[in-house]
């Protein structure tokens, strides 16, 4: 257990709903290699009746074929786990039929826990499988006070449409749902710490804004090597660790991956998004449901934000929010073989306006410790983002983040990603009031405008430093 970085309340949970005496129905889902899986087993070792995994479809062809492999594959699992005196199901009917033939068999009245991983890949187009999953948990697992069926998933928007807001047969079934989030900057010190990995916060975040907060790309640090090292041998040379990674990523989520990757190659050029009309007429993607339930499942999956931004009226955006999809965009998909590509630009041009724009994001992800350093975590608050055009007259602003509080103070957030202290210089003194000026013109007048800096080390104070009212540097972020 103690091998679990965070997740402390997961953890309790699902120990909570294995010690019940009713039965459970439990789905845990989340963005791919979030670690989703190592909680289940970590939690609830040694305590599995049945374990099982679904087939990636990544590797596989047609729909008659993905199904066959499905099945073929869960049988094998029933047989390892006991079944006797059974052929290989041809249908999901009969194959969860023989899955409950197992566990009267292996039932000694104690807890019995089912554990179905990467439950979306399971159905595959005319399978027949929802409904025969349906009459498993209906029809035989709701009467078993001491069942626990746990099902796990990347999918997340086959997880939320089909058991948690399901209108059919699983309506009102589940009887809890565990989101598993990226690790925050926190937590990746303590993943790093606990790998022996020594790195300094400032590298820490570098390698957040590469990679995020998840575990399973993190995991391929290695002792000894620099923030710039184990990139390249992650990601760049002849053989990368993660050589296939973007394709896979979303071929292993999604049934339009290519769709998919067309909308967030097109995000990953402006941080401030598009609304749905754009990304229509941008990709050449139909402007109908279709594309609507495609960002909406790239929402769920946590690739984009869908958001309001500051003066819009109703005109929602969506936005990139994965930072390793961006970095793969921007640096990996045309750099790749160069073995020692973030070595030899460390300290280049070509890094420092995505160390911008990355900073921004990672600071987004921290919202919570932002308004903890602020002072103001029990002041109900709005965050977005701000972008008024120019005129003949003036100029237009853009501000990266809006912090809108309801004791009428409006935080107005400047992130510069900085490897020292960051000066204000007379020029940007002028540009700050001139944001601060321009967003006054939308306020009320009992609203008042204080200018936040986020940066990593701290500011140069100076005479063109007054108007900053408030320091959040990086350590803030890891509180």
């Amino acid at each position: 257990m103690s091998a679990i970085i965070g997740r402390k309340h997961e953890i309790e949970e699902l120990e909570r709903l294995y010690q019940s005496d009713r039965p459970e129905f439990v789905a845990v889902y989340g963005r791919r290699r979030v670690g989703k899986t190592f909680l289940i087993k970590q939690a609830l070792k040694g305590r599995f009746t049945f374990q099982h995994t679904g087939v990636s479809p990544v590797d596989q062809s047609s729909d008659n074929n993905r199904k066959k492999t499905q099945l073929e594959s869960f049988y094998y699992s029933l047989l390892s786990h006991g079944l006797e005196g059974f052929q290989q199901p041809k249908s999901w009917m009969e194959a969860f039929y023989q899955l409950e033939q197992l566990l009267i068999k292996l039932d000694n009245g104690n807890r019995q826990v089912v554990f179905i991983d990467e439950l979306p890949w399971m159905d595959t187009p005319r399978s027949g499988f929802l409904p025969a999953f349906e009459s498993f948990w209906n029809g035989w697992c709701s009467s078993r006070d001491n069942l626990m069926l746990v099902v796990c998933g990347s999918a997340s928007s086959w997880i939320l449409s089909n058991l948690s807001r399901s209108k059919g047969g699983l309506y009102g079934r589940l009887t809890y749902e565990i989101k598993v989030s990226p690790f925050n900057l926190r937590e990746c010190e303590a993943f790093f710490k606990h790998q022996d990995i020594l790195m300094s916060r400032y590298d820490i975040l570098q390698a957040y804004m590469v990679f995020g907060g998840i575990p399973y790309y993190l995991s391929y640090f290695q002792k000894g090597y620099s923030f710039e090292q184990n990139t390249d041998q992650i990601l760049f040379g002849q053989k990368p660790r993660l050589k296939e990674e973007f394709d896979r990523l979303f071929k292993a989520i999604f049934e339009n991956a290519e769709d998919c990757k067309k909308i967030v190659r097109l995000l990953a050029t402006r941080n401030y998004g598009y609304t749905r009309d754009e990304i229509a007429a941008a990709t050449s993607l139909p402007l109908g449901g279709g594309l609507s339930d495609t960002l909406a499942a790239l929402c769920e999956s946590e690739f984009l934000l869908r958001y309001s931004p500051y003066g819009k009226g109703n005109g929602d955006y969506y936005k990139l929010t994965d930072n390793f999809c961006r970095f793969w965009i921007k640096y990996v998909d045309t750099n790749q073989k160069e073995a020692t590509f973030m070595h030899d630009n460390a300290t280049a041009d070509i890094l420092s306006h995505w160390r911008g724009v990355a900073f921004e994001q990672v600071c987004w992800q921290h919202f919570a410790q932002i308004k903890r350093a602020l002072e103001i975590g029990g002041v109900k608050t709005a965050v977005s983002a701000w972008n008024i055009p120019g005129n003949d007259d003036q100029p237009g602003a853009q501000v990266d983040m809006l912090i809108m509080r309801d004791d009428q103070i409006v935080n107005l957030c400047e992130m510069k990603f900085c490897s020292g202290l960051y000066t204000i210089d007379r020029e940007e003194e002028l540009r700050i009031l001139h944001r601060v000026d321009r967003l006054k013109e939308t306020l009320q007048a009992r609203q008042k405008v204080h200018p936040v800096l986020i940066t990593t080390y701290g500011l140069t104070q100076g005479k063109h430093s007054g108007k900053i009212q408030k320091t959040i540097v990086m350590d803030d972020l890891f509180e």
